[in-house]
């Protein structure tokens, strides 16, 4: 089931609908590619244009203006940089610490995703620095065993969700 999940998931996205979302990236998305013809089967990396511009600028904005994210400008030697810090920095302890649940089903998609993903991005390290070093260990332990766990396993299991579990298995590999 799983490899069928990540054979749609990286081959074949299907556009059933290019009415506008109301989300600008994704109806910007959607746009780019409605207007590819023919349609590409795979990324083309001389096709910049069709790239979306400056979209991690662009998500921090629109997190910032919903209140998850906040703007701070840091001196690195010679120059400013802004950045992105979480205005709730509870939710990282409370994701790995009070909130754990032991089962990654029973666990909000949400924080197991953003676990998973912040772990492959490199940046989970730096978001449990804050921590005292039980509770960083602790965090780290929990991170771990979710790491372990084998994809395509957890995938066959009943009533869970395949495709879920397929971007985790195209993360973590």
């Amino acid at each position: 089931m799983l490899n069928e999940t990540l054979l749609v998931l990286f081959v074949k996205v299907i556009c059933k609908s290019d009415a506008p979302t109301g989300d600008v990236l994704l109806d910007e998305a959607l746009k780019h590619i409605k207007d590819t013809q023919p349609p590409e089967t795979t990324w083309n990396p001389l096709k910049l244009h069709y790239q979306l511009r400056n979209v991690r600028e662009r998500l921090a904005k629109n997190l910032v203006e919903k209140g998850v994210l906040t703007t701070e400008k840091q001196n690195f030697l010679l120059f400013d940089m802004t950045t992105h810090p979480l205005t709730n920095n509870t939710i990282k302890q409370e994701s790995v610490l009070e909130k754990w649940v032991n089962d990654p089903h029973r666990m909000d998609k949400r924080v197991l995703s953003l676990i998973l993903l912040a772990h492959s991005s490199d940046v989970l390290e730096n978001a449990f620095a804050p921590l005292q070093d039980e509770q960083y260990d602790l965090g780290m332990k929990r991170v771990h065993t979710l790491l372990e766990l084998e994809p395509e396993k957890e995938s066959a299991k009943p009533n869970v969700n395949e495709l879920m579990w397929a971007v985790v298995a195209a993360f973590t590999k």
